[in-house]
């Protein structure tokens, strides 16, 4: 849509309020509310002012005035409030009008236009699996001398022996599609999927996942970088406000349940040029072109640092250890699970793509996506072979290899804190184009070793209470 259609559709629907969305350089998003008397051709043409010093990653307070500037191709009408009430997702700029480079959808829009100032392609195709929790209850407290967490799930495999219980619990990683009443939250990821549709999103299925206590999946319809990485911030915030309508929470956290298996978002990527898919070939390995090849030899070269963006949080390396379907060896397949980057089998031509297995939704998927793409652009443009630079491919069962196999397969970094060291030492390729800049690569880092890896490093863990108390 354009102003005008925007405009018409607040007159159609009878919409009271606009509300206006951006997200923060690490992925959390923020809105601010207008009165429809307050929105017209010039709040599009301006935008709207507000404080970028209250929004983590953004400017300092002697420079803190910006605007968030509206895409009317995003409106949308949004259920989720008493009155009726317009959705729309904005850029950021100065006050003058600049675009503003630490603006994660600026930032996902730069790379489109790199991707087509190289001539490779001129499309890319995202399809996102994100995974998630759906709890009853969740306590978490911190402080210097009491820390906690608990949550709880009707299906959980520790409540079996509850008096109330039906013994309709699942057993820790049997999730995958049981069917009800052991699938206690088939209704609501029902009700998740109707709304999600009344948003305009498409969705291609939905099932309960492996872990116990109420984990599940939503798969999206593939869709260009920069509106996937729209969807992905409206996917999250309608299953959580449906979770909520039903006195229930969503967590994306990778790991937030000891001894089962984690949230992951595997990406789906593919490129397309003039209307044509780029990643098929009939005779290659897989189905894939060399193309296809050197840009998965970019994203396994550069996943050391990669991982910095799209498995951002320090929860993130308790999901990738070995023995939960973790993604955690460096190399690509046609099957393995265990495989950073596993093939999807598919006659199809318009269906070849790669699926990136490693990354997680704690990530800001405007910076994963795009960090993602310049990988795989980086990997085209030196010729990075992944057999010759010894990814693979492994056809094999991983669990099943000798111990002088494993030790030749490279594995992800074991923390966030290394991840970052790696994307310090690595980062040329995210600049190229000027995609992402030195400033928000040195912000990135500061940020997350300053307030994430040293607050979770230098508190004492639960663990370690019941390791050391009285040695």
């Amino acid at each position: 849509m354009k102003t005008e259609d925007v405009l018409r559709l607040i007159k159609e629907k009878n919409i009271e309020m606009v509300d206006f969305h951006i997200v923060d350089l690490f992925g959390t998003w923020q809105h601010v509310t207008l009165p429809v008397s307050e929105v017209d051709r010039n709040t599009f043409e301006h935008g709207v002012p507000f404080d970028g010093s209250s929004l983590r990653g953004f400017r300092s307070i002697e420079e803190s005035d910006m605007i968030m500037v509206p895409d009317p191709s995003s409106a949308v009408v949004d259920q989720f409030h008493n009155v009726p009430t317009l959705s729309i997702i904005c850029d950021i700029t100065d006050p003058e009008g600049n675009p503003y480079q630490r603006d994660p959808r600026r930032i996902a829009q730069n790379a489109e236009n790199y991707l087509k100032s190289t001539g490779v392609a001129d499309t890319s195709y995202w399809g996102p699996e994100l995974e998630f929790f759906v709890f009853d209850s969740v306590k978490f407290l911190n402080q210097g001398h009491h820390a906690l967490y608990h949550v709880e799930s009707g299906e959980g495999h520790w409540n079996s022996a509850q008096e109330d219980s039906l013994g309709l619990t699942i057993r820790p990683k049997e999730g995958y599609f049981p069917a009800s009443p052991m699938d206690q939250q088939h209704h609501l990821r029902t009700a998740m999927v109707k709304a999600l549709q009344s948003f305009g999103i498409r969705v291609e299925m939905h099932h309960h996942e492996v872990a116990s206590g109420g984990q599940g999946e939503i798969d999206l319809r593939f869709q260009t970088l920069t509106r996937q990485a729209d969807t992905v911030m409206m996917y999250k915030y309608i299953l959580r406000n449906v979770a909520f309508q039903h006195g229930k929470a969503v967590t994306f956290m990778p790991k937030p349940i000891f001894g089962d298996n984690g949230n992951g978002m595997h990406v789906h990527q593919s490129l397309w040029k003039e209307g044509q898919p780029l990643f098929h070939d009939e005779n290659g390995y897989a189905r894939l072109s060399q193309l296809a090849l050197y840009y998965i030899g970019g994203i396994l070269y550069h996943a050391p640092a990669l991982l910095a963006l799209t498995n951002p949080s320090t929860n993130s390396y308790r999901r990738l250890v070995p023995g939960y379907e973790a993604p955690v060896n460096i190399v690509f397949s046609h099957g393995n699970r265990s495989a950073a980057i596993r093939i999807p089998k598919t006659t199809i031509p318009q269906a070849s793509r790669i699926e990136f297995r490693t990354p997680d939704a704690t990530a800001n998927p405007y910076l994963a996506f795009s960090a993602a793409l310049m990988a795989g652009l980086d990997g085209i443009k030196h010729r990075r072979d992944p057999v010759k630079l010894g990814f693979g491919p492994l056809d094999r069962n991983v669990y099943a290899l000798s111990p002088e196999e494993l030790a030749s397969i490279q594995s992800v970094p074991g923390s966030l804190g290394e991840a970052l060291e790696n994307l310090r030492q690595d980062h040329d390729w995210l600049l190229e184009g000027g995609v992402f800049t030195e400033d928000v690569i040195q912000t990135w880092i500061r940020y997350k070793q300053q307030n994430e890896v040293d607050p979770v490093n230098l508190r004492p863990h639960p663990m370690e209470y019941e390791l050391y108390f009285n040695s």
